[in-house]
């Protein structure tokens, strides 16, 4: 089951206003909380965490604290020691943001406690392999990208897509981060220009940043890096489709309600033998054979249109497209509907035979 999580940084809130948003993440179907250790400045905020950390147990929060080799040290601490902080701050799992030499890791994912290792899968280095060939515990290592608060210093999708697949490729379970576009504070002080893991989602609205991230097909867990999102940003994402990748779509004034019934109601799926001008989804054209698909709305067709050809086309009339390119229109097609602007970039990743569906 893919998840979503949020972030909670102590020492920039005070415990109610953080109460107040775990139960509002967990009303919404959040269940992961990402914090850090190491932005923590002295005993009264390890206090405030280990409370926050306790009450969000009881609503069933996995929590990841994030760690390098310094803040053992500061501790006290070795690497043998993380059943400590798993008892201390109610961990589910330690993310490496800085690693060890990889036996390190190895023998933390073989501990007592059980807890998770979280690696960064950012850095695009051999270092899972590393660890996995000193014959870690699998099933106790898992991923998590960076987030990056200065504006052009987030992860490019070429390599984000490079290094993520080293972590699928080891059946590893991955994690991102998603960006409030109303949330202020990271670990160490006010952001006003996001947490995203990828630079180009920076600005886009969070929806859109997770049907990306989802669509990949690499990452599992999405976490929103900044504090505190909206409650209109928690609700949207709660009701996001986790598996299928739902586009949103202004339908045209004259789209009929049998057209409506086909763009909101049927299953749609990507054909096999792709075309590089349209997406084909061509069950409604058998379904509806029979139909009437009067003729409206033939203008020349632009990326984000949604289609469906009226009865000038015998053979396929009744068939939904998503256009990729644009194309004349010889008046045998209508559109219906056009993929909001921000979203209209997810057409051109479905691949031959996934599925997708629409919403308003």
């Amino acid at each position: 089951m893919r998840r979503l999580g949020i972030s909670l940084y102590p020492q920039h809130s005070t415990l109610d206003e953080m109460k107040r948003y775990i139960r509002l993440a967990h009303k919404n179907g959040f269940d992961r909380i990402f914090t850090c250790l190491m932005s923590l400045n002295n005993e009264e905020e390890r206090i405030k965490l280990q409370t926050i950390n306790q009450y969000a147990k009881e609503y069933g929060f996995d929590i990841s604290a994030d760690i390098a080799p310094s803040v053992f040290q500061e501790l006290g601490l070795t690497y043998r020691d993380i059943g400590f902080l798993k008892e201390q701050y109610y961990l589910s799992a330690l993310r490496l943001d800085l690693g060890f030499s990889g036996q390190e890791e190895a023998f933390m994912s073989l501990d007592a406690s059980n807890l998770k290792i979280e690696l960064n899968i950012s850095n695009g280095t051999k270092y899972v392999e590393n660890i996995l060939s000193y014959q870690a515990n699998k099933a106790n290592i898992i991923g998590c990208h960076n987030f990056y608060p200065r504006k052009y210093t987030g992860l490019s999708r070429q390599h984000f897509l490079t290094t993520s697949k080293i972590f699928k490729d080891n059946h590893i379970r991955t994690a991102a981060m998603i960006s409030s576009q109303h949330g202020t504070f990271g670990p160490w002080e006010e952001t006003l220009q996001g947490l995203p893991t990828l630079e180009e989602h920076r600005h886009l609205p969070i929806t859109v940043q997770a049907k990306d991230l989802w669509n990949t097909g690499l990452i599992d867990d999405l976490i929103i890096g900044n504090m505190y999102a909206s409650e209109e940003e928690l609700v949207a994402l709660g009701k996001l489709n986790r598996h299928k990748l739902e586009l949103k779509v202004v339908p045209l004034e004259e789209t009929t309600s049998l057209e409506e019934t086909i763009l909101f109601n049927e299953p749609h799926f990507n054909r096999g033998d792709v075309s590089e001008y349209v997406v084909r989804s061509t069950q409604s054209r058998v379904k509806f054979k029979d139909r009437e698909f009067q003729p409206h709305d033939t203008f020349a067709l632009m990326p984000g249109d949604v289609t469906i050809d009226n009865n000038l086309d015998i053979r396929y009339k009744g068939e939904l497209q998503l256009v990729l390119k644009e194309m004349p229109n010889t008046g045998s097609t209508n559109i219906v509907a056009k993929v909001v602007e921000e979203e209209r970039f997810l057409i051109q990743t479905i691949q031959p035979w996934q599925s997708f569906c629409f919403t308003k």
